[in-house]
């Protein structure tokens, strides 16, 4: 049954031009970064004044990035240990009447104690010329040289992904190729819209799921000590594919078989076709599949989250449309388990919608309080606007919580004290016996004598 939305709208940031689905990125713990399409970047944020957390957003200032520039994507990443600090990505077009040239600038300060400082790192920019129009900018990390190293993926119209990589001698990325840390990622069906890559915990083996421009959904599983394809996956659908996203089910880690890796899902939105949830691929491939319902009655849906957001420790898939409806499904588990591989149970059901006042184009979940609840940042055609959590809500549920942690430690303590009174019985029982057995030696003695 479809309930009401849990979140109440803090803030709204209107922007001076549109953004699109690439244009929402994290930048650290708790700052946003936001891109226009007329060469804006918005960085916003919460910041203590007059003794009170209030919404702040300002321009961030980031060098070479002309004024009549058009940001197609940006990206940012902290590097991984033991190195340090903060790293920009951002894509642009700039048209110069005959031609248009396409960008990719990189912003890293290596400065000490400017590492995270976003307006130094603005001013420290790498300018590289791209042969190819950009799409997505993404990052993910890699096992290399026997270390991890965080690296951007950049989808193009030229049918490829481009891969960039930190050389740290030079103090620079330089774009490296993309079969020598990510082989699947090579001889493409079509332009690559929406790319996402997961590590397989406790393996040496990663995830990587792409959609693509035809319609084309690929998955595949890799080695990445080798740098080995070792199982892939693909499927047609109608139309662009606009998302795919790679989660977990937890209590679907708990039914499942022991294989010794979680079962991975993949969410797959189109512009065109209802969005899809292929069930368990490293195990079913893409035949699995369950479907978001109503997803298809409000036009395209252009982006998409998966997430914890009702605290049950269960992820919910969040769809923003075209039709300004952000659409929140929550897997149902079949009362009866035990159905096996073969025949999954289960099915997704909406249930919470909100409507917004123009498109939705990209969302994100961050801490941006810093006070334990991450916030939904939602970017529409107009601009920012910052959910968060109604405190009433989460007040109930933190109440349901505690009483079940009391009512547990009040079972447990009730358990213990039975050991320990049973405990004492057996004790006093076996003083008796040993009483009686020193009596009955006793007077089996006394016999002795009289004899």
């Amino acid at each position: 049954m479809e309930g009401t939305c849990p979140f109440v709208e803090d803030s709204f940031s209107r922007f001076s031009s549109q953004s699109n689905i690439y244009g929402l990125c994290a930048a650290g713990g708790r700052d946003l970064l936001a891109a226009t399409l007329k060469g804006k970047v918005i960085c916003f944020k919460y910041q203590d004044l007059r003794q009170k957390i209030r919404p702040v957003a300002k321009e961030v200032q980031f060098t070479y990035i002309p004024v009549d520039a058009e940001i197609v994507s940006i990206d940012a990443f902290h590097k991984s240990p033991p190195k340090r600090g903060l790293v920009v990505g951002i894509t642009f077009i700039k048209d110069s009447g005959d031609k248009a040239s396409h960008f990719l600038n990189i912003y890293c300060d290596y400065e000490p104690g400017s590492e995270y400082n976003l307006d130094s790192i603005a001013q420290s920019c790498l300018n590289l010329e791209l042969q190819f129009t950009p799409f997505q900018l993404y990052h993910a990390e890699v096992q290399c040289g026997g270390g991890i190293e965080t690296v951007f993926l950049l989808s193009g119209h030229d049918q490829r992904i481009h891969l960039y990589k930190e050389n740290a001698s030079l103090h620079q990325f330089e774009e490296q190729p993309v079969e020598s840390l990510f082989p699947e990622l090579q001889d493409l069906p079509s332009n690559v819209l929406w790319m996402d890559v997961v590590s397989v915990p406790g393996s040496s083996r990663r995830i990587t799921a792409f959609g693509c421009q035809s319609g084309c959904v690929g998955v595949a599983l890799v080695d990445q000590e080798r740098h080995e394809v070792l199982q892939s996956w693909r499927v047609q659908q109608d139309g662009p594919i606009s998302t795919v996203l790679l989660f977990t089910l937890q209590e679907q880690n708990q039914t499942a078989p022991g294989s010794g890796e979680p079962p991975f899902n993949l969410l797959v939105t189109s512009t065109m076709e209802m969005a899809v949830v292929y069930r368990d691929v490293l195990s079913r491939g893409l035949r699995s599949q369950a479907l978001l319902p109503d997803s298809e009655l409000h036009d395209s849906v252009l982006c998409a989250l998966v997430t914890d957001l009702d605290f049950d420790g269960e992820p919910e898939v969040l769809l923003g449309t075209y039709g300004q409806e952000l659409l929140c499904y929550k897997f149902l588990f079949p009362e009866e388990r035990g159905r096996g591989l073969e025949e999954p149970g289960g099915r997704f059901e909406l249930v919470w919608r909100r409507s917004f006042q123009s498109p939705l184009l990209s969302i994100n979940y961050v801490d941006l309080t810093c006070d334990g609840l991450c916030e939904l940042a939602v970017i529409s055609l107009k601009g920012l606007h910052v959910l968060q959590h109604s405190l009433t809500h989460t007040a109930d549920v933190v109440l349901q919580r505690l009483r079940q942690k009391v009512a547990l430690l009040q079972e447990e303590e009730r358990k213990k004290e039975g050991e320990e009174k049973t405990e004492e019985e057996g004790g006093g029982k076996r003083e008796e016996e040993g009483d009686k057995e020193r009596e009955e030696k006793e007077e089996g003695e006394r016999e002795e004598e009289r004899q």
